[in-house]
């Protein structure tokens, strides 16, 4: 949309919804820079939100990755319940639960207060956009911006176009994701799960079958992803990884795997028995392992350690890493 700098002091953004996601996703516009309006649809948010960004912020800080004290990123911040603080923002981010009327009504409130050339978004993981974007009264300005979690530390962006979005206005938070520190990906043609779900929901779906059917555990299966995909999964592709290790040997094998592998269309019954037991995984202490409370706690401490250093060593190894180096030369 503009080839000019973007000065992210001077534009406000603003997010509704402040779970968990919610509050990396602020941490993360902080961090950028941006004034942000931080909306709670649900009044329990106010109690914990911002604990929880200045807890990032802190943890930040001490992994090297902002340049100021958290204070100092935190007085860009306004938490709140009333939706009018947002009418100067230039994007919002939804942010609530994956419930199409929740939704739809959290958009009514944004829609009746936010300027009509500003930007509208969603970090849905399920719906469509298209359909969200048929709740909206100006379609043409709405996307979905799907992040992974913890918002503040990965390189992951989805920025998805809708049947009536703008494809310019895309092409404009394509642009802005740059300064949150992304490798974005634009998905022009909407499809549902996006790219990387459908992606991850097939291997999960395969995993589910190698376990239900007795050929591994759920030890083995975790293993196994770790060990190999989990290698080189943070420096390409699975394309490049083809290019890399031989596409011809990829072709042979897929005509005689492909048919056997699980197409099925069915929940699996070990997630299934699992949620309907109140299974949360690390939330509870229940899931696919069994947990203490402490082991649970220790899970979740160690994921945000890893989140923070394996960040490190990602961005060692940016999607133009061969091009720096060719530059070099």
């Amino acid at each position: 949309m503009t080839a000019e700098p973007i000065d992210t002091k001077t534009l406000p953004v603003g997010v509704v919804g402040l779970g968990l996601m919610g509050c990396s996703i602020t941490t993360c516009l902080l961090i950028a820079g941006h004034p942000v309006v931080a909306v709670a649809p649900i009044p329990a948010d106010l109690t914990h939100a911002e604990k929880r960004v200045r807890e990032h912020l802190q943890r930040s800080e001490s992994a090297g990755l902002i340049t100021h004290p958290p204070a100092y990123y935190l007085s860009g911040l306004s938490i709140t319940e009333d939706y009018a603080l947002l009418k100067d923002c230039r994007l919002v981010i939804e942010c609530t639960v994956e419930n199409m009327d929740i939704k739809a009504a959290v958009y009514a409130k944004i829609e009746s207060v936010i300027d009509e050339n500003a930007i509208l978004t969603s970090n849905t993981s399920a719906i469509p956009i298209s359909i969200l974007q048929a709740h909206t009264t100006h379609p043409t300005r709405f996307f979905g911006l799907h992040w992974a979690e913890p918002s503040h530390t990965t390189r992951f962006l989805e920025i998805i176009c809708g049947e009536s979005s703008n494809v310019a206005l895309g092409e404009y938070l394509y642009t802005i994701a740059h300064y949150w520190g992304k490798e974005p990906t634009l998905v022009r043609k909407d499809i549902r799960g996006f790219i990387t779900n459908r992606l991850m929901y097939a291997m999960y779906r395969e995993a589910f079958h190698l376990v239900e059917h007795g050929y591994a555990s759920v030890e083995d299966v975790d293993r196994a992803c770790r060990n190999n995909a989990g290698y080189w999964m943070t420096l390409v592709g699975v394309f490049r990884w083809m290019d890399l290790t031989g596409i011809a040997a990829y072709h042979n094998v897929m005509k005689d795997l492909f048919p056997t592998l699980s197409n099925s269309t069915e929940v699996p019954k070990l997630i299934d028995d699992i949620v309907k037991a109140g299974g949360r995984g690390v939330a509870n202490a229940r899931g696919f392992y069994d947990y203490t409370p402490e082991e649970a706690r220790l899970w979740e401490e160690t994921f945000t350690e890893f989140s923070y250093e394996i960040r490190q060593l990602a961005l060692k190894y940016p999607a133009d890493v061969v091009k720096r180096k060719m530059k070099k030369d």
